[in-house]
């Protein structure tokens, strides 16, 4: 019996000296966790509190969020060592602040340095939206106020180098504008007169012929602007304005008020021949086969008005180069 005592208390020493080291040991391994610290300041070196502080393994979704004290500092404890970790530090107003990766030693202190948060700055969207539509909506409102002298309709010229394109709408609108003007109305009177002065047509004289006279010069007027200026530039996507070249030498620009007779810009960009205002002149020259007397009319008729309207046409663009565009008053400002 004494012996089986002595066993019993053997076993139980032996078993409370295993606790002990065991204890021992984890206690030592406890202490082997390291710590990570460290200051969050702004730009000029002040302790920012109550900042939220992020402590994340890289290689794991387990973090460990603590705010700053009021003097910006933050602690974390039992850090595991030779692991890598990243710090990430937010506060309002301010960007967030990423560290690289940590790693720490056991019993380690680790002190991060360089904390420093810069104020956020507030993305800029710039919105470019570009309208041909619109653009040329507000250049088209312009060139409807455009007269030389402030009297003289001087719609179809633009002084832009590279004006957005006219909608059919506009184009229609600018053919209309200038068949009503009442300057227009005017020129038709006089070219008129003049012709009634030099009885062309051959319809007579007297108020009766001049009537018929100022009739045909109108109509005549009237279906080359409509078809040379709307309906064929609407069809082609042409371009029916004369576009002022300005500069250059006077050779230069001499050569573009003639060519662009016959030279056309696109709607879509470039060049190609001018079949709006070719086609217009031959066409308004052909119906004045319908109301102009017998004895005018023919082929006769048709291929010298045809070569009096391209000469017109030539001659109007050369006074726009040199001369009309430096009198023509544009919104209330002269060019």
């Amino acid at each position: 019996m004494k012996r089986l005592y002595i066993d019993l208390g053997a076993a139980f020493a032996v078993a409370l000296i295993l606790s002990v080291l065991a204890s021992g040991q984890n206690n030592q391994a406890a202490s082997r966790t390291a710590t990570v610290m460290g200051t969050v300041t702004d730009a000029n070196g002040d302790a920012i509190p109550n900042v939220t502080v992020v402590l994340k393994q890289v290689e794991s979704d387990d973090p460990r969020t603590i705010v700053t004290t009021n003097n910006g500092m933050f602690e974390f404890h039992d850090v595991t060592p030779g692991i890598a970790y990243q710090l990430r530090i937010s506060a309002k107003d301010f960007a967030d602040w990423i560290s690289t990766p940590i790693t720490v030693n056991p019993n380690q202190f680790k002190i991060v340095t360089g904390i420093q948060l810069q104020i956020a700055t507030e993305p800029t969207t710039v919105d470019v939206h570009y309208d041909p539509v619109e653009v040329a909506t507000e250049r088209f409102k312009t060139e409807e106020k455009q007269r030389v002298f402030g009297i003289i309709p001087n719609f179809y010229v633009s002084y832009d180098s590279d004006p957005a394109p006219l909608t059919t709408g506009m184009k229609f609108q600018l053919a209309l504008k200038v068949s009503t003007d009442p300057v227009t109305a005017a020129g038709v009177f006089l070219v008129a007169s003049a012709k009634q002065a030099g009885n062309t047509p051959d319809y007579g004289q007297g108020w009766g012929p001049f009537g018929k006279r100022s009739g045909a010069v109108a109509a005549d007027g009237f279906s080359d602007i409509m078809i040379g200026g709307a309906i064929l530039p609407s069809l082609l996507h042409q371009d029916p304005r004369f576009f002022y070249q300005g500069t250059s030498t006077t050779a230069s620009r001499f050569r573009h008020a003639v060519f662009s007779t016959f030279v056309a810009r696109r709607d879509k960009g470039g060049s190609q021949p001018n079949y709006s205002t070719l086609g217009g002149v031959l066409a308004s020259s052909s119906l004045a086969n319908l109301y102009y007397p017998k004895s005018n009319r023919g082929a006769g008729l048709v291929l010298g008005n045809f070569a009096i309207g391209i000469a017109e046409r030539i001659g109007a663009n050369v006074a726009q180069e040199f001369l009309l565009g430096k009198f023509t008053r544009r919104g209330g400002h002269m060019k």
